[in-house]
């Protein structure tokens, strides 16, 4: 008889661990709440979300004399591609420095936090087409556009650099390496 409520214990005590293995690995599932979705979006129905991006050309800048300074800039087009019904954020940033780097000296990225003129010997970006005002890189991701719908066909943003230098700065080619990355949109 001992032995029989033994085995009772032992059996309730196993289905009392798999019970509570089996309510510590469920989840919570998620699901839109009725009204949330994008009523005729031109996407079909359950299908999966695409997303991909486009850099089109590298950007060369070809500075010129500009009063006792040298000035330039230049622009490519990032397209993203997309099918994800809310829209996407298109982020940008410098891949471990901000400096351009030369052979001997760098061009350091500018203080500005949002478009204006550029100190000497920095350089910077924008997304306004502006040849004179300019954003500063950073090394962390930074949104440059929140696009809403989707965008089957593409949607394109310029993307304008610009540096200004000293006469003085070493003259010769000087590169960075920048970052963008699409992003879908959560509801």
């Amino acid at each position: 008889m001992d032995m029989l409520k033994q085995l009772r214990r032992t059996a309730i005590f196993k289905v009392g661990c798999v019970l509570l293995v089996v309510a510590l690995m469920q989840g919570t599932a998620a699901a839109s709440p009725f009204g949330q979705g994008v009523f005729g979006a031109d996407v079909p129905f359950g299908s999966d979300t695409s997303l991909s991006i486009n850099l089109g050309s590298n950007v060369s800048l070809s500075l010129t004399p500009s009063g006792g300074f040298y000035t330039g800039s230049a622009s490519h087009t990032v397209t993203v591609t997309s099918t994800d019904v809310v829209g996407y954020v298109l982020y940008v940033h410098a891949l471990g420095s901000t400096d351009m780097t030369g052979a001997s000296t760098t061009i350091p990225a500018s203080g500005n936090t949002t478009d204006a003129a550029l100190s000497t010997n920095t350089w910077g970006y924008n997304t306004t087409g502006s040849t004179t005002n300019f954003t500063g890189m950073t090394t962390y991701s930074t949104a440059i556009k929140t696009a809403t719908g989707p965008y089957k066909s593409g949607d394109p943003t310029t993307v304008t650099y610009g540096a200004k230098t000293s006469v003085t700065q070493a003259a010769g080619a000087y590169q960075i390496s920048v970052v963008y990355t699409a992003v879908a949109s959560n509801p």
